[in-house]
């Protein structure tokens, strides 16, 4: 069986890197671009085609939230894979699902729960009992303390730092750099130390 990439751009080019790590064999990729015909030596296939699929799995290797989540529900009936590169470190105890990558040098630890099609990046960390919720983005370098909730959609900037027990709610975005001490409404847009709301992000 292969994985196939929905997604030419950088982000896919380090999720290839992660299968290839895994010997995870890839069947090409899928982008709506009609220029991009390669990514690096793999063949780009045009717009996603069923048929090309086949019954081997997909990633859905593009950075934007929303655009994620458009496309997986589109296709909710697809053998979605899960790549964790070789570097994480994720607690036997932690609940990955479905769609979802782990970057190089990501630490998870006990019963942590993440959501479908999350994005995982290089370096964060995630304490124990935190509940990530589907099609959220942890960008590199960001720690989220124990029991952390992080709802729907939500773009946990780089470098970001969360304290225990907070709720962020869905569709946030929270800044590069902020320092979260309280907890965030759905649909805010957070940023500095101590973060806080600058305006709405209702998408």
């Amino acid at each position: 069986m292969k994985t196939f990439l929905y997604g030419a751009s950088g982000h896919a080019k380090v999720i290839a890197e992660i299968l290839e790590e895994n010997n995870i064999q890839i069947g090409g990729l899928f982008d709506d671009n009609p220029e991009i015909k390669n990514l690096l030596e793999y063949k780009c296939f045009g717009k996603y085609d069923e048929k090309k699929l086949k019954n081997n799995k997909l990633i859905i290797s593009v950075g934007d939230n929303n655009i994620r989540k458009n496309i997986a529900e589109k296709n909710s009936l697809i053998n979605f894979d899960t790549v964790i590169d070789k570097s994480a470190n994720v607690s036997k105890r932690a609940l990955v699902k479905k769609g979802t990558v782990i970057m190089k040098g990501v630490s998870i630890n006990s019963e942590t729960k993440i959501g479908y099609h999350c994005i995982i990046n290089t370096n964060s960390s995630i304490d124990h009992d935190c509940n990530i919720g589907d099609f959220v983005h942890i960008s590199p370098n960001s720690a989220l303390a124990g029991n952390v909730f992080v709802g729907e959609g939500t773009h946990i900037g780089t470098g970001v730092n969360v304290i225990p027990n907070l709720i962020i709610g869905k569709w946030c975005v929270i800044g590069a750099g902020a320092v979260i001490i309280n907890n965030i409404p759905d649909f805010s847009v957070v940023v500095g130390n101590p973060g806080k709301i600058i305006k709405e992000n209702y998408i």
